[in-house]
């Protein structure tokens, strides 16, 4: 979410974030007006950011990616089940 506000937010249009119940999970979408695709990098030690999709590959086990949408921009998604909890 915070990627979408702080770089795919385009003046005159909204972000939108939609929760989606699954069978044992769910569904997280993230859509914004900005066509350019999210990409995971790698954050060192000292940036203040970068770390975001890093996260959600942790948290969702690889099960995330990035859609066009009709319309304007792109849509980040990511399911998460009970079983992702990573020994938590």
């Amino acid at each position: 979410m915070t990627n979408a506000v702080v770089h795919g937010q385009v003046p005159g249009r909204r972000v939108e974030t939609r929760i989606i119940r699954l069978e044992g999970g769910v569904r997280i979408e993230v859509h914004d007006a900005n066509g350019k695709p999210s990409e995971m990098r790698q954050a060192s030690e000292d940036d203040e950011r970068g770390r975001g999709l890093a996260l959600v590959q942790e948290l969702t086990c690889g099960r995330w990616g990035v859609d066009a949408r009709e319309g304007v921009g792109k849509l980040v998604w990511a399911h998460l089940t009970a079983d992702d909890s990573h020994g938590m």
